[in-house]
């Protein structure tokens, strides 16, 4: 089994000009390089970031009634982070955009009927509802989930908590957690972020059994500096990570028993140095994308 390979450098994707035999972890490379957004698909993003962004000043700049002043708004989440994956990896990918309102005494309904407001107005074609505790925005090549949130000096930033049927506010800090996945990956080969997409393409191609950014912060925080010196592969991080993994809910622990049980036939016959066969199998859990 030969392919043409892509690999990982400095997190963009690279064509190795040569044909190599595949193994189970270089299947596990290639994947995770086709999980980084494409040129293509990044400009699209960026031009409607652009559109989304001037519409926001210039709808909640006006003074109508139907509209409040918001004191900044900006995208965070996994497409800050390098970690939100291509369309054809997750058809549930989104760009997370945060908006701040100027007044502090509003309750998460009002911005999100604001919010709601906004979309419907300025894209009237596209397809747009409410996802509690976000407005969600499709439009034909991504979609966005807007995050209300109001800012107060010793909370600070504060988004709907799920709690209390979304009308309460929770404090947060959007780009906290960006720094600890960038010292974490940093810390581990730079073999974080590549397993963070597998395990969610993993996550997608099983239904989405566990929330995308839940499984994001159990890796940042599975990881210790010991695990430098271990000379690791993506192929052996995923297992590890995949073998101490638990489910509170059934469809969370039968998809972690499905992969561990083939995680556990792929490594026995890399054991017996059935190579071809291994990656085949690992293909079952993790397909290839065309």
């Amino acid at each position: 089994m030969f392919w043409k390979v892509w690999v990982l450098c400095d997190d963009k994707m690279v064509a190795v000009d040569k044909w190599i035999k595949m193994n189970v972890n270089s299947h596990l490379n290639r994947l995770a390089a086709n999980g980084i957004i494409r040129e293509l698909e990044r400009v699209n993003i960026e031009r409607s970031l652009v559109l989304l962004r001037g519409r926001l000043d210039s709808y909640f700049g006006q003074t109508a009634s139907n509209a409040s002043g918001i004191k900044s708004h900006f995208p965070f989440g996994s497409y800050t982070r390098g970690t939100m994956l291509p369309r054809s990896m997750d058809s549930q990918s989104d760009v997370d955009y945060m908006v701040v309102f100027d007044d502090a005494n509003l309750r998460p309904q009002s911005c999100l009927d604001r919010l709601k407001r906004f979309v419907v107005k300025n894209y009237q074609s596209s397809e747009i509802y409410q996802s509690h505790p976000t407005i969600i925005l499709s439009l034909n090549h991504i979609r966005f989930e807007l995050v209300p949130a109001i800012e107060t000096f010793f909370s600070g930033i504060q988004i709907p908590t799920k709690k209390s049927a979304f009308s309460n506010w929770m404090s947060t800090s959007p780009n906290e957690f960006n720094k600890a996945l960038i010292e974490k990956n940093k810390d581990n080969s730079n073999l974080i972020k590549p397993l963070i997409r597998l395990l969610k393409y993993w996550n997608a191609s099983n239904k989405y059994p566990f929330e995308s950014f839940d499984l994001e912060n159990v890796v940042v925080s599975h990881w210790t500096l010991s695990t430098v010196f271990s000379n690791p592969t993506l192929w052996k991080r995923f297992r590890d990570f995949m073998g101490e993994l638990s489910g509170s809910n059934n469809l969370q622990k039968r998809a972690v028993e499905r992969a561990n049980k083939i995680i556990t036939e792929v490594h026995g016959l890399e054991s017996q140095g059935q190579i071809d066969i291994a990656t085949r199998k690992i293909q079952t859990l993790l397909p290839v994308i065309s």
